[in-house]
């Protein structure tokens, strides 16, 4: 097993590596300087305090998109909807933390929780007709996207707001900003959702590997029929799963909804984080801890992005093309892992 992690992480590296070479030689290619490419991208990521603070605000929903996508992976589930739980999600944050006036200990803890739990309850639909009807996840889950966000925008506009699209600003007593923080890093965005989305993947790996719970629901993702034979109840556990996969993904909403943004407005498209956390998801092998990286560097990657244009003039798609060749030697692990057994056995 510990072979199989080391493995895997030196795979995920080796992707890395390849995708940021690849990059580079697409710049030199269309002429322009690597080298300036990827020095304007740490620069726009790392420069300064702002610039390291919006970097971090954009890891954290990264993350929790990133555990919910993973969890339902590591339990046999695939959840594509991550993206419509963190829009649900974001609408009940908004929703708490404008509906009520509470003090601080209890209005956002609160927030977070309604927040959770939309995505959660959003999560347990498909989970639902998977463990009773035998309805695939994946159908469903693409469908309840778009369920979301033309729900969530028909809300805004009639009973968050009298027909505006953008909601009010959610009470002080709601917000994940701190003015201490806002002022350590030069008045960016960055919140306290950082620390959360960090506990959030300790509570994954807590879960699955350490509780007799997590145990059945990795079991149940392994051989339903093998679980069932052993007395687990593996319709619970299918919906289980769904459920908190989609808390994980409602969390990720609610940063964005009480820490980066502080309201909510109509939406023209999806957000993407919950199909950026297939993504993160996949780089860090559905573990926490690789997740945690995984979304460090995909948050470092598209705050970084931003910068290129302005001081190396290299177009910011180009980051998209990157993190796409990551992915793609990731999926295509097999090759990039025969290639290090060739190595292994010459070495021999």
């Amino acid at each position: 097993m510990a072979n199989k992690k080391y493995s895997f992480v030196l795979v995920a590296l080796i992707s890395v590596l390849l995708g940021l070479l690849a990059g580079a030689i697409i710049m030199l290619v269309s002429g322009y300087n690597p080298i300036n490419g990827y020095a304007a991208l740490w620069e726009g990521a790392f420069g300064d305090l702002y610039f390291t603070g919006e970097t971090l605000r954009r890891i954290t929903p990264l993350i929790l998109a990133g555990l919910a996508v993973g969890f339902a992976f590591r339990t046999g589930l695939f959840n594509i909807g991550v993206e419509g739980q963190v829009i649900v999600g974001w609408l009940a944050a908004i929703w708490a933390g404008t509906a009520f006036e509470l003090p601080t200990l209890i209005h956002l803890p609160f927030a977070i929780l309604v927040a959770a739990l939309a995505g959660a309850f959003w999560g347990f639909i498909p989970g639902l007709l998977k463990a009773k009807l035998h309805v695939h996840e994946v159908i469903v889950t693409i469908m309840l996207n778009y369920t979301a966000l033309y729900i969530a925008n028909h809300v805004i506009r009639t009973l968050l707001t009298d027909g505006k699209d953008s909601t009010p600003y959610v009470a002080e007593s709601a917000s994940l900003r701190t003015e201490w923080l806002t002022n350590l890093t030069q008045f960016s965005s960055m919140h306290l959702g950082i620390i959360i989305a960090v506990f959030g993947a300790f509570v994954m790996w807590f879960l699955l590997e350490r509780t007799t719970q997590g145990y059945e629901l990795r079991s149940v993702g392994f051989n339903q029929h093998a679980s069932k034979y052993a007395g687990m109840k593996v319709d619970r556990k299918i919906i289980l799963s769904m459920v908190i996969s989609g808390a994980f993904a409602g969390v990720a909403g609610a940063m964005e909804g009480l820490g980066t943004f502080q309201h909510m407005y109509v939406m023209s498209g999806f957000t993407n984080i919950g199909f950026d956390g297939i993504a993160v998801a996949l780089l860090g092998g559905n573990a926490g801890l690789g997740i945690v990286f995984a979304a460090g560097l995909f948050g470092t990657l598209k705050a970084g992005a931003l910068n290129m244009p302005l001081e190396a003039g290299v177009p910011s798609e180009l980051v998209d093309i990157v993190i796409a060749l990551i992915i793609f030697f990731v999926a295509g692990s097999y090759m990039i892992r025969w290639i290090l057994s060739r190595f292994q056995k010459e070495g021999k």
